[in-house]
Protein backbone atom coordinates (compact mmCIF):
# COMPACT_ATOMS: atom_id res chain seq x y z
CA UNK A 1 0.00 0.00 0.00
CA UNK A 2 1.23 3.09 -0.86
CA UNK A 3 0.11 6.74 -0.42
CA UNK A 4 1.17 9.48 -2.38
CA UNK A 5 2.02 13.50 -1.01
CA UNK A 6 0.85 15.96 -3.39
CA UNK A 7 0.58 19.55 -4.22
CA UNK A 8 2.69 22.67 -6.07
CA UNK A 9 5.84 23.10 -5.31
CA UNK A 10 6.67 24.62 -1.90
CA UNK A 11 4.01 23.94 0.47
CA UNK A 12 5.98 22.03 2.71
CA UNK A 13 5.35 18.24 1.37
CA UNK A 14 8.97 17.49 2.33
CA UNK A 15 8.40 18.65 5.36
CA UNK A 16 5.00 16.60 5.81
CA UNK A 17 7.14 13.42 4.57
CA UNK A 18 9.90 14.00 7.35
CA UNK A 19 7.10 14.85 9.90
CA UNK A 20 5.31 11.23 8.77
CA UNK A 21 8.16 9.16 7.91
CA UNK A 22 11.14 10.41 10.62
CA UNK A 23 13.09 10.40 7.36
CA UNK A 24 15.62 13.44 6.49
CA UNK A 25 15.02 15.00 3.11
CA UNK A 26 16.08 18.53 1.58
CA UNK A 27 13.83 21.10 2.51
CA UNK A 28 14.46 24.47 1.07
CA UNK A 29 12.00 27.61 0.19
CA UNK A 30 12.13 27.06 -3.69
CA UNK A 31 10.15 24.90 -6.34
CA UNK A 32 11.47 21.67 -7.49
CA UNK A 33 13.13 20.91 -3.98
CA UNK A 34 12.23 16.96 -4.73
CA UNK A 35 13.05 15.86 -7.71
CA UNK A 36 12.84 12.19 -7.73
CA UNK A 37 10.09 10.79 -5.55
CA UNK A 38 11.65 10.46 -1.58
CA UNK A 39 10.19 7.06 -0.59
CA UNK A 40 9.92 6.55 3.37
CA UNK A 41 7.45 4.32 5.54
CA UNK A 42 5.17 6.17 8.50
CA UNK A 43 4.91 4.08 11.48
CA UNK A 44 0.76 4.44 12.07
CA UNK A 45 -1.26 4.13 15.13
CA UNK A 46 -4.00 1.53 14.71
CA UNK A 47 -7.46 2.72 16.17
CA UNK A 48 -8.09 -0.12 18.29
CA UNK A 49 -6.11 -1.36 21.26
CA UNK A 50 -3.36 -4.07 20.59
CA UNK A 51 -4.81 -7.68 20.76
CA UNK A 52 -1.74 -7.99 23.26
CA UNK A 53 -4.20 -5.75 25.62
CA UNK A 54 -6.76 -8.58 25.68
CA UNK A 55 -4.29 -11.44 26.25
CA UNK A 56 -2.44 -9.80 29.38
CA UNK A 57 -6.00 -9.28 30.84
CA UNK A 58 -6.58 -12.79 30.17
CA UNK A 59 -2.98 -13.63 31.94
CA UNK A 60 -3.58 -11.63 34.89
CA UNK A 61 -7.22 -12.94 35.89
CA UNK A 62 -5.58 -16.18 35.29
CA UNK A 63 -2.83 -15.54 37.64
CA UNK A 64 -0.14 -16.16 35.12
CA UNK A 65 1.18 -12.27 34.78
CA UNK A 66 1.34 -9.28 37.38
CA UNK A 67 -0.15 -6.44 36.40
CA UNK A 68 2.14 -3.77 35.02
CA UNK A 69 3.64 -1.25 37.33
CA UNK A 70 4.25 2.34 36.56
CA UNK A 71 7.59 2.13 35.52
CA UNK A 72 7.20 -0.36 32.78
CA UNK A 73 8.68 1.35 29.96
CA UNK A 74 6.07 -0.26 27.87
CA UNK A 75 2.89 0.43 29.62
CA UNK A 76 1.58 -2.83 29.99
CA UNK A 77 2.42 -4.20 26.20
CA UNK A 78 3.37 -7.78 26.12
CA UNK A 79 3.88 -8.24 22.43
CA UNK A 80 6.59 -8.36 20.45
CA UNK A 81 6.52 -6.35 17.17
CA UNK A 82 8.97 -7.84 14.45
CA UNK A 83 8.28 -3.98 12.63
CA UNK A 84 7.11 -0.90 14.29
CA UNK A 85 6.10 -0.82 17.94
CA UNK A 86 3.64 -0.94 20.88
CA UNK A 87 3.25 0.90 24.07
CA UNK A 88 -0.04 1.72 26.37
CA UNK A 89 -1.28 -0.89 23.49
CA UNK A 90 -0.67 1.43 21.02
CA UNK A 91 0.43 -0.39 17.88
CA UNK A 92 2.18 0.55 15.26
CA UNK A 93 1.84 -0.78 11.74
CA UNK A 94 3.86 0.60 8.53
CA UNK A 95 2.28 2.78 6.16
CA UNK A 96 4.68 3.56 2.83
CA UNK A 97 4.47 7.31 1.47
CA UNK A 98 6.12 8.90 -1.48
CA UNK A 99 6.99 12.51 -1.39
CA UNK A 100 6.12 13.05 -5.20
CA UNK A 101 7.91 16.27 -6.97
CA UNK A 102 5.54 19.43 -7.02
CA UNK A 103 3.15 19.45 -9.68
CA UNK A 104 2.64 22.56 -11.81
CA UNK A 105 0.36 24.10 -14.37
CA UNK A 106 0.53 22.06 -17.49
CA UNK A 107 1.78 19.18 -16.03
CA UNK A 108 -0.06 16.55 -18.27
CA UNK A 109 1.36 18.30 -21.13
CA UNK A 110 4.71 17.08 -19.59
CA UNK A 111 5.38 20.78 -18.03
CA UNK A 112 7.46 21.05 -15.40
CA UNK A 113 8.35 17.22 -14.01
CA UNK A 114 4.71 16.54 -15.20
CA UNK A 115 5.22 12.78 -16.84
CA UNK A 116 7.35 11.68 -13.91
CA UNK A 117 4.81 13.46 -11.31
CA UNK A 118 1.59 11.64 -12.96
CA UNK A 119 4.05 7.85 -13.74
CA UNK A 120 4.81 8.43 -9.50
CA UNK A 121 0.89 9.28 -8.90
CA UNK A 122 -0.02 5.97 -10.98
CA UNK A 123 1.90 3.72 -8.61
CA UNK A 124 -0.71 5.16 -5.18
CA UNK A 125 -3.81 3.99 -3.41
CA UNK A 126 -4.39 7.29 -2.35
CA UNK A 127 -3.37 10.72 -2.30
CA UNK A 128 -2.77 13.31 0.68
CA UNK A 129 -2.38 16.93 -0.97
CA UNK A 130 -0.92 19.61 1.06
CA UNK A 131 -1.98 22.84 0.19
CA UNK A 132 -0.70 26.22 1.50
CA UNK A 133 -3.34 27.33 3.85
CA UNK A 134 -1.28 31.12 4.24
CA UNK A 135 -1.40 32.26 0.70
CA UNK A 136 2.11 32.76 1.20
CA UNK A 137 2.98 31.08 -2.36
CA UNK A 138 1.44 31.45 -5.54
CA UNK A 139 -0.06 28.83 -7.96
CA UNK A 140 2.76 27.77 -8.87
CA UNK A 141 4.79 27.71 -5.92
CA UNK A 142 6.59 30.76 -5.54
CA UNK A 143 6.99 32.83 -2.45
CA UNK A 144 4.98 36.27 -2.29
CA UNK A 145 4.54 36.60 1.21
CA UNK A 146 0.38 36.90 1.26
CA UNK A 147 -1.79 37.12 -1.13
CA UNK A 148 -1.39 34.40 -3.03
CA UNK A 149 -3.60 31.01 -4.62
CA UNK A 150 -6.11 30.14 -2.16
CA UNK A 151 -6.90 26.04 -1.14
CA UNK A 152 -9.78 25.70 -3.45
CA UNK A 153 -7.56 27.51 -6.42
CA UNK A 154 -4.99 24.79 -5.41
CA UNK A 155 -7.34 21.79 -4.73
CA UNK A 156 -8.73 22.24 -8.31
CA UNK A 157 -5.37 22.74 -10.45
CA UNK A 158 -4.89 19.30 -9.18
CA UNK A 159 -7.84 17.80 -10.18
CA UNK A 160 -7.44 19.59 -13.13
CA UNK A 161 -4.44 18.39 -14.22
CA UNK A 162 -5.39 14.39 -13.24
CA UNK A 163 -8.59 15.20 -15.44
CA UNK A 164 -6.68 16.28 -17.85
CA UNK A 165 -4.11 13.28 -17.80
CA UNK A 166 -6.54 10.76 -18.24
CA UNK A 167 -8.62 12.66 -20.73
CA UNK A 168 -5.33 12.47 -22.63
CA UNK A 169 -4.28 8.83 -22.37
CA UNK A 170 -8.26 8.36 -23.75
CA UNK A 171 -8.14 11.05 -26.27
CA UNK A 172 -5.19 9.28 -28.24
CA UNK A 173 -6.71 6.62 -30.00
CA UNK A 174 -10.59 7.55 -29.31
CA UNK A 175 -11.30 7.39 -32.83
CA UNK A 176 -9.63 3.81 -32.92
CA UNK A 177 -11.73 2.65 -29.66
CA UNK A 178 -15.33 4.24 -31.38
CA UNK A 179 -14.64 2.13 -34.61
CA UNK A 180 -14.19 -0.88 -31.97
CA UNK A 181 -17.53 0.10 -30.30
CA UNK A 182 -19.19 0.19 -33.74
CA UNK A 183 -17.61 -3.57 -34.27
CA UNK A 184 -18.23 -4.86 -31.03
CA UNK A 185 -21.03 -2.76 -29.04
CA UNK A 186 -20.58 -1.74 -24.80
CA UNK A 187 -18.34 -4.37 -24.84
CA UNK A 188 -16.19 -2.92 -27.09
CA UNK A 189 -16.13 0.12 -25.24
CA UNK A 190 -15.39 -1.44 -21.80
CA UNK A 191 -12.54 -3.18 -23.09
CA UNK A 192 -10.95 -0.24 -25.11
CA UNK A 193 -10.83 1.83 -22.02
CA UNK A 194 -9.79 -0.83 -19.74
CA UNK A 195 -7.02 -1.35 -22.34
CA UNK A 196 -6.00 2.16 -22.11
CA UNK A 197 -6.26 2.84 -18.35
CA UNK A 198 -5.21 -0.77 -16.45
CA UNK A 199 -1.82 0.67 -16.46
CA UNK A 200 -2.51 3.69 -13.48
CA UNK A 201 -4.85 0.80 -11.96
CA UNK A 202 -8.25 1.15 -13.30
CA UNK A 203 -10.58 -1.96 -13.29
CA UNK A 204 -13.72 -3.00 -14.96
CA UNK A 205 -16.06 -1.02 -12.13
CA UNK A 206 -14.04 1.77 -12.57
CA UNK A 207 -14.98 1.80 -16.23
CA UNK A 208 -18.76 1.00 -16.02
CA UNK A 209 -18.91 3.96 -13.26
CA UNK A 210 -17.43 6.06 -15.90
CA UNK A 211 -19.76 5.33 -18.79
CA UNK A 212 -22.90 5.72 -16.50
CA UNK A 213 -21.45 9.12 -14.83
CA UNK A 214 -21.40 10.50 -18.88
CA UNK A 215 -24.89 9.13 -19.59
CA UNK A 216 -26.54 10.51 -15.98
CA UNK A 217 -24.90 14.10 -17.12
CA UNK A 218 -25.75 14.63 -20.66
CA UNK A 219 -28.44 12.09 -21.29
CA UNK A 220 -28.23 13.11 -25.34
CA UNK A 221 -24.57 12.03 -25.83
CA UNK A 222 -25.01 9.60 -28.20
CA UNK A 223 -23.10 6.72 -29.04
CA UNK A 224 -19.05 6.92 -27.88
CA UNK A 225 -17.96 7.51 -31.52
CA UNK A 226 -19.54 11.31 -31.26
CA UNK A 227 -18.92 12.06 -28.06
CA UNK A 228 -16.94 15.34 -27.79
CA UNK A 229 -14.05 16.43 -25.34
CA UNK A 230 -16.72 17.13 -22.52
CA UNK A 231 -17.98 13.81 -22.41
CA UNK A 232 -14.40 12.25 -22.17
CA UNK A 233 -13.62 15.23 -19.82
CA UNK A 234 -16.66 13.72 -17.32
CA UNK A 235 -15.30 10.14 -17.99
CA UNK A 236 -12.08 10.99 -17.31
CA UNK A 237 -12.97 13.12 -14.45
CA UNK A 238 -14.92 10.30 -12.51
CA UNK A 239 -12.60 7.65 -13.26
CA UNK A 240 -9.72 9.70 -11.86
CA UNK A 241 -11.97 10.08 -8.52
CA UNK A 242 -12.11 6.54 -7.94
CA UNK A 243 -8.37 5.81 -8.93
CA UNK A 244 -7.14 8.64 -7.20
CA UNK A 245 -9.58 9.99 -3.72
CA UNK A 246 -7.48 13.14 -2.74
CA UNK A 247 -7.69 14.18 0.79
CA UNK A 248 -6.12 17.51 1.97
CA UNK A 249 -4.22 18.72 4.52
CA UNK A 250 -4.22 22.70 5.11
CA UNK A 251 -0.31 23.32 5.94
CA UNK A 252 0.66 26.59 7.48
CA UNK A 253 -3.04 26.88 9.96
CA UNK A 254 -0.86 28.56 12.19
CA UNK A 255 -0.54 31.15 9.60
CA UNK A 256 -3.87 31.48 7.92
CA UNK A 257 -7.91 31.99 9.60
CA UNK A 258 -10.10 28.63 9.74
CA UNK A 259 -11.98 30.51 6.89
CA UNK A 260 -9.00 29.88 4.11
CA UNK A 261 -10.13 26.37 4.26
CA UNK A 262 -13.70 26.02 5.40
CA UNK A 263 -15.09 26.58 1.91
CA UNK A 264 -12.79 23.66 0.69
CA UNK A 265 -14.15 21.56 3.63
CA UNK A 266 -17.03 21.73 1.77
CA UNK A 267 -15.87 20.78 -1.84
CA UNK A 268 -13.75 18.10 -1.02
CA UNK A 269 -16.55 16.18 1.33
CA UNK A 270 -18.95 16.14 -1.69
CA UNK A 271 -15.99 14.34 -3.08
CA UNK A 272 -15.95 11.90 -0.35
CA UNK A 273 -12.49 13.58 0.92
CA UNK A 274 -11.62 15.26 4.00
CA UNK A 275 -9.74 18.85 4.85
CA UNK A 276 -7.18 18.29 8.22
CA UNK A 277 -5.50 21.57 9.10
CA UNK A 278 -2.21 21.34 10.28
CA UNK A 279 1.56 22.52 10.71
CA UNK A 280 4.11 20.06 9.56
CA UNK A 281 6.55 21.95 10.52
CA UNK A 282 5.25 22.61 13.92
CA UNK A 283 4.45 18.43 13.76
CA UNK A 284 8.28 17.92 12.52
CA UNK A 285 9.30 19.87 16.04
CA UNK A 286 7.55 17.41 17.41
CA UNK A 287 8.65 13.75 16.41
CA UNK A 288 12.30 15.30 16.57
CA UNK A 289 12.30 16.00 20.02
CA UNK A 290 10.50 12.92 20.79
CA UNK A 291 13.05 10.73 18.61
CA UNK A 292 16.05 13.26 20.42
CA UNK A 293 14.51 11.67 23.64
CA UNK A 294 13.58 15.17 25.45
CA UNK A 295 10.06 13.92 25.51
CA UNK A 296 7.74 11.42 25.75
CA UNK A 297 5.19 12.01 22.83
CA UNK A 298 2.95 9.19 21.39
CA UNK A 299 2.14 9.58 17.59
CA UNK A 300 -0.43 10.74 16.19
CA UNK A 301 -0.87 12.89 19.75
CA UNK A 302 -0.35 16.16 20.77
CA UNK A 303 0.50 15.56 23.86
CA UNK A 304 3.73 15.36 25.87
CA UNK A 305 6.04 14.50 29.02
CA UNK A 306 9.69 16.11 29.03
CA UNK A 307 12.18 13.30 29.89
CA UNK A 308 14.61 13.42 32.51
CA UNK A 309 17.40 13.99 29.67
CA UNK A 310 15.09 17.25 27.99
CA UNK A 311 14.63 18.40 31.77
CA UNK A 312 18.69 18.87 31.88
CA UNK A 313 19.02 20.24 28.04
CA UNK A 314 15.83 21.96 27.14
CA UNK A 315 16.28 25.93 27.51
CA UNK A 316 12.61 27.75 28.91
CA UNK A 317 12.91 29.02 25.57
CA UNK A 318 12.55 25.45 23.86
CA UNK A 319 10.43 24.33 26.21
CA UNK A 320 7.79 27.30 25.95
CA UNK A 321 8.01 26.88 22.00
CA UNK A 322 7.18 23.15 22.42
CA UNK A 323 3.98 23.49 24.24
CA UNK A 324 2.85 26.65 22.22
CA UNK A 325 3.32 23.93 19.26
CA UNK A 326 1.37 21.72 21.35
CA UNK A 327 -1.77 23.76 21.85
CA UNK A 328 -1.95 25.09 18.68
CA UNK A 329 -1.98 21.34 17.53
CA UNK A 330 -4.45 20.35 19.82
CA UNK A 331 -6.64 23.39 18.93
CA UNK A 332 -7.58 22.05 15.56
CA UNK A 333 -9.86 18.83 14.98
CA UNK A 334 -8.54 15.92 12.81
CA UNK A 335 -5.37 14.74 14.64
CA UNK A 336 -2.74 16.50 12.56
CA UNK A 337 -0.72 14.45 9.63
CA UNK A 338 -0.93 11.19 11.66
CA UNK A 339 -4.60 11.84 11.96
CA UNK A 340 -5.13 12.25 8.46
CA UNK A 341 -3.14 9.30 7.26
CA UNK A 342 -5.50 7.50 9.38
CA UNK A 343 -8.54 8.74 8.24
CA UNK A 344 -7.01 7.98 5.03
CA UNK A 345 -6.25 4.20 5.93
CA UNK A 346 -8.79 3.12 7.71
CA UNK A 347 -11.85 4.98 6.69
CA UNK A 348 -11.49 5.54 2.46
CA UNK A 349 -9.32 2.55 2.13
CA UNK A 350 -11.02 0.44 4.72
CA UNK A 351 -8.48 -1.47 5.70
CA UNK A 352 -8.33 -4.15 8.73
CA UNK A 353 -5.86 -5.43 11.38
CA UNK A 354 -5.42 -8.85 11.40
CA UNK A 355 -2.86 -10.60 13.89
CA UNK A 356 -1.38 -14.55 11.85
CA UNK A 357 0.07 -16.19 14.70
CA UNK A 358 1.28 -20.15 14.56
CA UNK A 359 0.49 -20.95 18.26
CA UNK A 360 -3.66 -19.91 18.48
CA UNK A 361 -3.06 -20.78 22.59
CA UNK A 362 -0.62 -18.49 23.42
CA UNK A 363 -0.98 -16.29 20.15
CA UNK A 364 2.59 -16.63 19.37
CA UNK A 365 5.12 -17.46 16.09
CA UNK A 366 7.40 -20.45 15.73
CA UNK A 367 9.81 -18.60 17.98
CA UNK A 368 7.68 -18.10 21.10
CA UNK A 369 7.25 -14.25 19.92
CA UNK A 370 3.56 -12.71 21.07
CA UNK A 371 1.63 -11.13 18.23
CA UNK A 372 5.03 -10.69 16.26
CA UNK A 373 2.88 -9.50 13.06
CA UNK A 374 0.07 -6.91 12.70
CA UNK A 375 -0.84 -7.16 9.22
CA UNK A 376 -3.20 -4.33 7.29
CA UNK A 377 -5.46 -6.14 4.95
CA UNK A 378 -8.37 -4.95 2.91
CA UNK A 379 -12.07 -5.10 3.73
CA UNK A 380 -13.32 -8.18 2.49
CA UNK A 381 -9.80 -10.52 2.63
CA UNK A 382 -10.42 -14.42 3.34
CA UNK A 383 -8.44 -16.56 5.47
CA UNK A 384 -6.43 -17.50 2.08
CA UNK A 385 -5.84 -14.71 1.01
CA UNK A 386 -4.09 -13.37 4.64
CA UNK A 387 -2.38 -16.67 4.17
CA UNK A 388 -0.44 -15.47 0.62
CA UNK A 389 -0.36 -12.08 2.56
CA UNK A 390 2.15 -13.94 5.37
CA UNK A 391 3.86 -16.29 2.90
CA UNK A 392 3.04 -17.63 -0.89
CA UNK A 393 3.67 -21.21 0.63
CA UNK A 394 1.53 -21.16 3.30
CA UNK A 395 -1.31 -19.77 0.59
CA UNK A 396 -0.57 -22.33 -1.54
CA UNK A 397 -0.49 -25.13 1.20
CA UNK A 398 -3.89 -23.35 3.04
CA UNK A 399 -5.56 -26.89 4.89
CA UNK A 400 -7.78 -24.67 7.01
CA UNK A 401 -7.44 -21.48 9.73
CA UNK A 402 -8.69 -21.54 13.48
CA UNK A 403 -10.02 -18.05 15.07
CA UNK A 404 -7.67 -17.86 18.05
CA UNK A 405 -10.43 -16.17 20.16
CA UNK A 406 -12.89 -19.02 20.24
CA UNK A 407 -10.51 -22.04 18.91
CA UNK A 408 -13.04 -22.40 16.19
CA UNK A 409 -12.02 -23.63 12.80
CA UNK A 410 -12.91 -21.25 10.03
CA UNK A 411 -12.45 -21.94 6.46
CA UNK A 412 -10.54 -20.79 3.15
CA UNK A 413 -13.30 -18.41 2.36
CA UNK A 414 -13.95 -16.72 5.75
CA UNK A 415 -13.78 -12.78 5.88
CA UNK A 416 -11.42 -11.64 8.02
CA UNK A 417 -12.64 -8.78 10.59
CA UNK A 418 -10.80 -6.39 12.40
CA UNK A 419 -8.38 -7.40 14.80
CA UNK A 420 -8.77 -10.87 14.52
CA UNK A 421 -6.38 -13.28 15.62
CA UNK A 422 -5.59 -16.15 13.59
CA UNK A 423 -3.76 -19.36 12.71
CA UNK A 424 -3.45 -20.90 9.63
CA UNK A 425 -2.64 -24.57 8.81
CA UNK A 426 -1.05 -25.24 6.21
CA UNK A 427 0.71 -28.04 3.96
CA UNK A 428 4.55 -28.36 4.97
Amino acid sequence: MRIGLVGKPNVGKSTSFSALTETPVEIANYPFTTIDPNVGVAWLPIRDPCACFELRQKREREGRLESAGEEDPRKGSICAPNSGGCTGYTRLVPVTMIDVAGLVPGAHKGRGRGNQFLSDLARCDALIQVIDASGSTDIEGNPVGSGGSNPIQEYEFLTTELDAWISGILSNGWERGARRVQAEGERGLNDFILDRLTGIGANERHVSVGITSVNEANPDAGMPWTWTENEITILSSTIRAQLFPIFVAANKADKASTESWTELKKIVSESGGIVVPTSAEAELALRRASSAGLIENTPGEFEFQITESGEKSLSEKQRSALESISSSLRDWEGGGLLGLLGEVIFGNLGRRVAYPVQDETHWTDGDGKILPDALLVPSGTTAKELAFLVHTDLGQGFIKAVDARSGRVIGSDYEVMDNDVIRIHSKS
